[in-house]
């Protein structure tokens, strides 16, 4: 199974009033083993960056001048994406941004739904978590993610960082190795993403009731017993 986790920053917040997306970030991952391959790409806009965004991501007009437009980079972008399923926190935001990146190209192979599945890790989130804040921020504190290095948003960094949060929050990740050695493709793994218990640990030691123990519980069982009238289902005839 082939998923690739995605952000996007954008120079403000609605397609509909003419803001563009200024910078992808892609992270691969295959059969719950992230794999090292990524797609990060910038993009001038033509137009200006709200001072809000700015604010946000820290991307700046000067910086996207001599980065390449979306046209000159769709087809790589959806070569990569193509086939997989989408991992994006808040899926509707990034995925309207970038159809809207795709007809403004007139990019003939159809929409990201069309191309891909996408899984809402914002809307898995509040169903595991009714109640509480599950921005990025939040899911990293609850899952123990360190996210120290995150001053402000950027959509590869923030890709790394959700992956890391959606391998936990669906059952952790048990494929990749320690101490940055080679896992079993040859491929170098990350030790500040997943931690895991070690593999040589010795066995549990299994501790038996005493005859004490034995008696307290029968009698424990037989009190149970008198108060349902006598009869109780897990005691043999």
């Amino acid at each position: 199974m082939r998923q690739i986790v995605l952000d996007t920053e954008t120079t403000g917040l609605e397609p509909t009033q003419g803001h563009r997306v200024i910078e992808i970030g892609c992270v691969e991952i295959i059969d719950r083993r992230l794999t090292g391959n990524h797609y990060h790409q910038y993009l001038q806009p033509d137009r200006e960056i709200d001072e809000g965004a700015i604010e946000v991501h820290g991307i700046s007009n000067e910086f996207l001048q001599d980065k390449p437009r979306f046209t000159d980079v769709v087809d790589d972008f959806m070569d990569f994406v193509r086939g997989a399923e989408l991992v994006i926190h808040n899926a509707p935001f990034d995925v309207g941004f970038l159809n809207h990146e795709l007809q403004l190209a007139q990019w003939p192979g159809g929409s990201i739904e069309s191309n891909c599945t996408v899984l809402d890790t914002l809307a898995l989130a509040r169903k595991m978590h009714p109640g509480q804040k599950n921005n990025l921020d939040a899911l990293c504190k609850r899952y123990e993610v360190n996210n120290a290095h995150r001053e402000l948003h950027g959509a590869l960094l923030d890709a790394e960082i959700l992956a890391d949060v959606y391998l936990l929050m669906t059952g952790g990740q048990t494929a990749l190795s320690l101490g940055g050695q080679e896992d079993e493709l040859g491929q170098m793994t990350d030790t500040n993403h997943i931690r895991r218990l070690p593999g040589n640990r010795p066995p549990l030691k299994v501790l038996q009731a005493s005859e004490v123990e034995l008696a307290a519980h029968e009698a424990a069982l037989q009190a149970i017993g008198d108060a349902c009238g006598g009869v109780a289902l897990w005691k043999e005839d």
